[in-house]
């Protein structure tokens, strides 16, 4: 009987499945609807055109699904912070919900919003990045001597991968030996943000779930035991009142994935984007001082995470566009990014740009993105770095492989030769 349920859910959520992507398809090359043509072909590796069309058409335009969708960077960044959007339904309950891919507070509203990140804040501050700073220096100089001795490498799986991994897995206090297959894991979620595609991607999803949660329960229990100064030893202390057992899981899901997704796909999109650039790498590598202030360019001009929405709390009105209370608002932040009213010549790529922080690539409002401080500080040590010891740094002949996500933007391979 059990099989026979099990075996009717599947068939039902296959249908599903695949109904929306034949959805989708349709949208794409019958109707050649913009924001569903992001899915497919080249559009994975370069939006932005696509992003035009929309800003054409006016302040929203709606999606295949009826959504309300912007990429104008005022109303982006007016709707990221005001109080009357959230995540989820105003009245709707906090918690984990027994779905996949629920990432704790990032989906959470006030009060729980609140209490969970004031309790992992702490970890981000200005004197703990001063402490990682060595650790990431080390780690990028012990990454590029291989690098070097190798000569070709890929960007993605033998730098960039590795880096947040190691910074992440020392901030939580998680030990080598369980270590191995985080970057598989944390990848595997973060294709699940922009929904599932297969069958096969629905159970490469639940197995990664399951490991991550096999992991950190693991370590719960022995930080109970053998408690240290890392977070998930200051989660445990706080079990009661300030986090439950069912929040924990997801929380820790959600650092590792803030802390590894990010910053991979902004160092794959950086050297992409400077290896296009040359004359931009040229001048990076003459003043490695630049890094910083190459960073906050990098993020505007291909952000790592394209769009996020919001739920509208209460009927309003925006640019003369009625949402309605309860509805779904989808925000592109990679085509906000490449406003014409904030950024001069938007598709240009400047290191030099002299309000390129502007961006909204860390989000915005109470949801600002938490690891912000963290992904400029391994980003700046990773560029000044680059252009130091490899300053002829050259794309090899294999192609760029590209992640197939709507949220999470970069690329999955990304070949090149040290010299």
């Amino acid at each position: 009987m059990a099989d026979a349920t099990q075996l009717k859910q599947t068939v039902r959520f296959a249908t599903s499945l695949y109904a929306d992507k034949g959805a989708r398809a349709y949208h794409a090359f019958v109707r050649r609807e913009p924001l569903s043509q992001l899915a497919y072909g080249h559009r994975l590796r370069d939006p932005y055109p696509n992003y035009e069309v929309v800003r054409a058409r006016g302040p929203f335009v709606r999606n295949r699904f009826g959504h309300p969708t912007t990429v104008d960077h005022a109303i982006c960044n007016e709707i990221l912070r005001s109080r009357r959007f959230g995540p989820r339904a105003e009245h709707e309950a906090s918690g984990p919900g027994g779905e996949e891919g629920d990432l704790s507070f990032l989906t959470y509203n006030p009060p729980d919003h609140t209490r969970l990140r004031r309790l992992v804040a702490p970890a981000f501050g200005p004197r703990q990045m001063r402490g990682y700073r060595g650790l990431i220096e080390q780690t990028v100089d012990d990454l590029l001597d291989d690098v070097e001795e190798r000569g070709s490498f890929d960007v993605v799986s033998g730098f960039a991968s590795p880096l947040p991994i190691a910074v992440i897995s020392r901030m939580m206090g998680i030990p080598d030996s369980e270590t191995e297959g985080f970057a598989t894991y944390g990848a595997a979620i973060g294709t699940a943000l922009s929904g599932v595609t297969s069958l096969r991607h629905a159970a490469r999803l639940m197995e990664a779930s399951a490991a991550l949660s096999s992991v950190f329960t693991r370590l719960f229990e022995l930080r109970r035991r053998e408690p240290r100064d890392d977070v998930i030893s200051h989660l445990v202390a706080a079990e009661g009142d300030a986090i439950t057992p069912d929040e924990m899981v997801p929380l820790c899901t959600l650092l590792l994935l803030a802390g590894f997704e990010t910053t991979v796909n902004a160092i794959g999109n950086g050297v992409l984007a400077f290896m296009e650039h040359r004359e931009q790498w040229e001048r990076l590598v003459a003043d490695p001082g630049l890094a910083g202030a190459a960073v906050e360019e990098v993020l505007r001009y291909d952000a790592p995470v394209q769009g996020t929405s919001r739920v509208s709390f209460d009927d309003t009105v925006i640019r003369g566009t009625p949402i309605g209370r309860g509805e779904l608002v989808q925000v592109r932040i990679g085509g906000a990014n490449r406003d014409p009213q904030v950024f001069t010549y938007p598709d240009r790529f400047d290191i030099t740009r002299p309000n390129a922080a502007e961006h909204l690539a860390f989000s915005g409002g109470i949801h600002y993105c938490l690891g912000a401080p963290l992904a400029r500080l391994e980003l700046e040590v990773v560029f000044g770095t680059l252009a130091r010891r490899l300053p002829q740094l050259r794309r090899a002949d294999s192609p760029v492989k590209y992640r197939r996500s709507l949220v999470i933007h970069g690329p999955a391979v990304l070949p090149m030769r040290a010299s």
